[in-house]
């Protein structure tokens, strides 16, 4: 007999440098916790793991600006994220972290196979120094004068002023963030994976995802197309998991001051946060059922800035060790703006989860973010739209239904659920309605398509709220006692099946429309039923082994004649428009006082600009002369190719055609444009600009752009021929 599936489900491990924000919701946390207590209320084995991200030089640097250890920074916000991950409901089996022991061990363990097997390269090369901290610099440690527009304070990266990407080597008079000195240039020697030797096995692997999102299968093929390329995989920075002694020795190598880089070693935090959960339940060896057994389906829930990571990285690394399940599927999202602008952390353009959470109750931000899942494409979250589901769909259909059974129920049927009696055929045709419901939602859940389930979880409600109408019960309580009795009947079984039903994205309304119905007992949609904390939520299902109510039984009538109901209460209440102006402004005061939305009315009416509220403009230059514009040659030119630049994160390497000749341009917009989406562009490009190299490529021109207050990129562009000038 074939061994019953199993699914591992992981959530991308957000850094702990931060709080969690509405962005990393959408993405990789709710879609999957959806998914999860789909898969729970089905009685299947399935456990979601996830951790915080607790390394990497993103770490470093809030630390040294705070003037506190990492360690400390990481212990402040680990249990913020943790906790509230908890209070909106995101329901792990287990949250780790990666400054753990086990998370150590393991990726150390990992490092050494790899090293055993053969599988690095190692490499010397002259990284910048710092004479005074005596360590060697990651670029953002570094800041000098940018050779492009001469802001004195770019860093090692990237020009922050003219946006230009840059390499420590690149810039004026360079010297340290952390001591002011100037740099030191030595050699170093550091580890490399070889992906360009992987990249066969790992295209055959990905030829056979066909099923996968577009947008993933269309970034992977992007990489694999520009050919992969060796990847270093530590760093000389003294925070993060020491590369071991073990591998070092091995190459040679002095393993003093050298760290995994963080990219390596946190897909890794994955095995080792399941290893801690299989310990937690008494079973330290039953984390290999789920990952090294080939019943096991692995699926990565992520942003699409992710995808390379888990669709290549992770992947190659997986096959090169050897003995694990590779990713069955990696359902990633797209971004989620706000207030039809782009998110952004560093300019307080963010909805913080935990300031949500002390203003609302977590099951309205559920629903508005799962009918607003950037699934294909990007999506936009607005507080006049928050207010319009919660207000038209949460309490005028699904809560107006509840109110209007339970009331009639309780006042006129000593609440208690009335017999059927001979029914009509607007009676049954609801009751055999419900039959489809689960099979129709359960399969949008399990095909990633959760804004359908969601849609077609309300439309069950809104058949209720039809029903009742139909049937008129205000009418048939005074003329036929029995007919009002049926509406009341049909009206309960639908409730019951809606508490199972929208369980996944309202559980905790979920369990107290159970509570108000004085349900059967309901399988726990929130933790895996062997773990040790798998009572925490169980509505009211006996742990001995009583049979309780799943997923396919809301298919069904569930209420017996004459079961007692609890007590009626309201299941939502609409939110008014001074908590939505309250949100606004908080929102409008963490970005400099930039105005955002000039409609929050309940209507979900559209949202409009604030004019009062203009946004900041950057200070104007210098005047210059007619003379020194027309020195500039602006021309019209079309985008061949464009690809991103390997070891950077901010670089695209672009072939134009400016009509007359084809060029190389490099430009720092990867953060915001994909490669593939730029071909066939129109654009402008300063065509006399002195070509120069960047990261050992060289530049011919610069492409224009136009930057609004919130960072958001647009690049400038006219009808005219290739080669056209732009006067």
């Amino acid at each position: 007999m074939r061994p019953q599936a199993r699914t591992l489900v992981t959530s991308a491990l957000p850094y702990a440098n931060g709080p969690i924000h509405i962005g990393h919701l959408a993405g990789a946390y709710l879609p999957a916790d959806l998914f999860v207590r789909y898969k729970r209320l089905r009685a299947e084995d399935v456990i979601h793991i996830c951790g915080s991200d607790e390394m990497g030089v993103a770490i470093m640097v809030r630390a040294r600006k705070e003037g506190i250890k990492p360690q400390d920074l990481v212990d402040r916000f680990h249990p913020l994220i943790r906790e509230s991950f908890a209070r909106f409901g995101i329901s792990f089996d287990y949250y780790g972290r990666t400054t753990s022991d086990v998370h150590r061990q393991t990726s150390q363990a990992f490092f050494n196979k790899l090293a055993e097997k053969g599988t690095f390269v190692t490499r010397s090369e002259r990284q910048p120094y710092d004479p005074v901290e005596k360590m060697f610099l990651a670029d953002r440690f570094v800041v000098g004068t940018c050779p492009n527009c001469g802001n004195e304070n770019a860093h090692g990266d990237q020009c922050e002023r003219c946006g230009t990407s840059l390499s420590p080597s690149e810039l004026i008079d360079p010297r340290s963030t952390l001591s002011d000195a100037a740099l030191e240039w030595r050699d170093t020697v550091h580890w490399y994976l070889p992906l360009d030797r992987l990249q066969g096995e790992v295209a055959e692997w990905i030829a056979t995802k066909k099923d996968w999102k577009p947008n993933v299968l269309g970034q992977v093929g992007s990489w694999l197309n520009e050919g992969l390329r060796d990847r270093a995989i530590t760093r000389d920075v003294p925070w993060g998991v020491p590369v071991p002694q073990e591998a070092a020795d091995l190459a040679g190598v002095n393993a003093e001051g050298k760290v995994i880089y963080v990219w390596f070693d946190a897909p890794i935090g994955y095995i080792s946060a399941t290893k801690e959960w299989a310990a937690e339940m008494g079973q330290p060896e039953r984390w290999r059922d789920y990952w090294q057994d080939e019943n096991t389906s692995l699926v990565h829930f992520i942003g699409k800035d992710n995808i390379v990571f888990h669709c290549v990285m992770f992947p190659a690394m997986l096959m090169a060790h050897g003995g694990f399940v590779l990713p069955t599927d990696v359902p990633a999202n797209e971004f989620l703006n706000i207030e039809g602008r782009k998110l952004s952390t560093s300019r307080g353009w963010a909805v913080w989860l935990h300031e949500y959470l002390d203003a609302f109750e977590p099951d309205l931000l559920r629903y508005a973010l799962a009918t607003t899942l950037p699934e294909t494409k990007d999506a936009d979250f607005s507080w006049a739209d928050f207010q319009a589901r919660v207000n038209n769909e949460l309490a005028d259909v699904l809560g107006n239904f509840v109110n209007r059974t339970m009331t009639f129920a309780t006042r006129y049927f000593d609440g208690r659920v009335p017999p059927l009696v001979d029914p009509q055929p607007v009676d049954t045709d609801v009751l055999e309605s419900i039959a489809a419901f689960p099979d129709v939602i359960g399969t949008a859940y399990g095909s990633y398509r959760t804004r359908e389930a969601v849609f077609q979880t309300i439309a069950l409600a809104r058949i209720g709220n039809k029903y009742f109408n139909d049937t008129e019960p205000w009418n048939t309580r005074k003329t036929d006692t029995a007919r009002c009795g049926n509406t009341i009947h049909v009206s309960l079984q639908l409730l019951a099946s809606l508490s199972i039903l929208m369980d996944p994205v309202l559980p905790f309304s979920a369990r107290r429309l159970r509570e108000m119905l004085n349900m059967p007992a309901v399988r726990d949609s929130a933790r895996h039923a062997s773990s040790p904390h798998g009572a925490d939520h169980v509505d009211q299902a006996d742990q001995a082994g009583q049979d309780v109510l799943g997923w396919d039984d809301a298919g069904r009538s569930l209420l017996a004649p004459g079961h007692a109901l609890g007590t009626p209460e309201i299941l939502f209440t609409k939110v008014e428009d001074d908590a939505i102006a309250a949100q606004v402004k908080l929102l409008e005061d963490a970005a400099g006082g930039q105005g955002v939305v000039g409609s929050v009315a309940g209507d979900g009416g559209e949202v409009e600009d604030d004019a009062a509220g203009a946004p900041a403009y950057e200070e104007a230059k210098e005047t210059i002369t007619f003379d020194q514009f027309s020195a500039l040659d602006l021309r019209m030119a079309t985008v061949l190719e464009a690809e991103r630049v390997p070891k950077t994160d901010k670089l695209l390497r672009l072939e134009i055609d400016v009509g007359y000749e084809r060029r190389q341009v490099l430009s720092g917009v990867a953060e915001q444009f994909d490669p593939e989406s730029l071909i066939g562009r129109r654009v402008v490009v300063v065509a006399n600009l002195k070509p120069r190299k960047i990261r050992g490529l060289e530049s011919h021109g610069m492409l224009l752009l136009a930057e609004d207050p919130d960072g958001t990129l647009h690049f400038v562009g006219s009808d005219g021929v290739d080669g056209s000038v732009v006067r």
